[in-house]
């Protein structure tokens, strides 16, 4: 799939982003992107902008403001007619770069990234002794 000059993604990962978006279908995944290897579990675009919004549901005026358009922006996404994907969205998410401790060590993390960026996957988590098997 064709996205421009030189720019690719992956058919078979385009389609689980699609499962997750459409079907709220979720899996553990580990990515490589430019070097990094990248492990956490596939989400749904709704599921995504729905838990971040959440961060700014408490806040001020503007937070509020924010988290609606968060919403608004999760809800597009389940209701898109379109069925090519363009970014993958991910939780509990840990970043590695070489043989240091992942970035971020600790916490849920949230992640969103190019689908066309990825240079490839298998499928299952990195486990270390900063995660806790479910």
């Amino acid at each position: 799939m064709s996205m421009g000059p030189g720019a690719m993604k992956d058919s078979i990962l385009e389609f689980f982003v699609q499962a997750a978006n459409k079907h709220d279908f979720s899996l553990d995944i580990t990515l490589n992107v430019k070097g990094a290897v990248i492990t956490g579990t596939i989400i749904s675009a709704k599921e995504y902008f729905d838990t971040l919004s959440e961060i700014f549901e408490d806040g001020d005026e503007v937070a509020q403001m924010l988290s609606d358009q968060l919403v608004d922006a999760g809800e597009a996404a389940q209701s898109q007619d379109n069925p090519e994907a363009c970014f993958i969205h991910m939780k509990d998410t840990k970043v590695y770069c070489g043989d240091s401790k992942p970035t971020p060590s600790k916490g849920e993390i949230l992640w969103r990234g190019k689908l066309s960026e990825i240079d490839g996957f298998f499928l299952g988590k990195i486990f270390d002794n900063s995660n806790k098997k479910a």
